[in-house]
């Protein structure tokens, strides 16, 4: 079927033409049907989404225009959007007030976050040791989280050099750390 006949049958669907509906549903629906699984990742959603496409189909059509795109990527955008909305009604609820005051803070205490910021501090030291360039890239690596070819590309250093330099200042660390 091409599209300028999906476009007639929209049109027609729009007069409320059962027929044309019978004819676009056995037309689209296998494709529909595809993009909604592909989506949701399980059959019984897809088929039920399916449906309710359909429906948004049969109240709609008379808002579709025919226009330089092809009439499957309206009919697409809807069943991609349905699937979007039922992926977001998936998201668990919050939990009742009961539950939450069992749920357990993770935050840090006075004490931790001190001990936290006391070892951060050791860390600097330590990173200042070492040269800056290398401490450059550990820090790149490590706490901003370029990978080894990102960093031989902004370093402009071959990706061995720059593995070698990693190695080597994370033992540096290590033994600055434990002294």
């Amino acid at each position: 079927m091409t599209p300028e006949d999906i476009s007639q049958l929209i049109s027609r669907t729009a007069l409320k033409d059962r027929a044309a509906f019978r004819a676009l549903y056995s037309a689209t629906s296998a494709k529909l049907f595809g993009v909604c699984l592909r989506v949701l990742k399980d059959r019984t959603e897809a088929e039920d989404v399916l449906q309710d496409i359909y429906v948004r189909i049969w109240l709609n059509a008379d808002r579709y225009q025919v226009s330089g795109y092809s009439p499957i990527t309206w009919l697409v955008a809807i069943a991609r959007n349905l699937c979007i909305d039922r992926l977001r009604m998936r998201r668990p609820a919050a939990a009742p007030m009961d539950e939450a005051a069992e749920i357990e803070d993770e935050t840090a205490t006075p004490e931790q976050s001190a001990l936290l910021q006391g070892e951060a501090g050791r860390l600097y030291k330590c990173l200042e040791k070492l040269d800056p360039e290398r401490a450059s890239a550990v820090k790149a690596a490590y706490m901003e989280g370029y990978s080894y070819q990102d960093l031989a590309a902004r370093l402009n250093q071959p990706l061995n050099t720059v593995r070698t330099w990693l190695r080597r200042g994370l033992i540096s660390l290590r033994e600055c750390l434990s002294s």
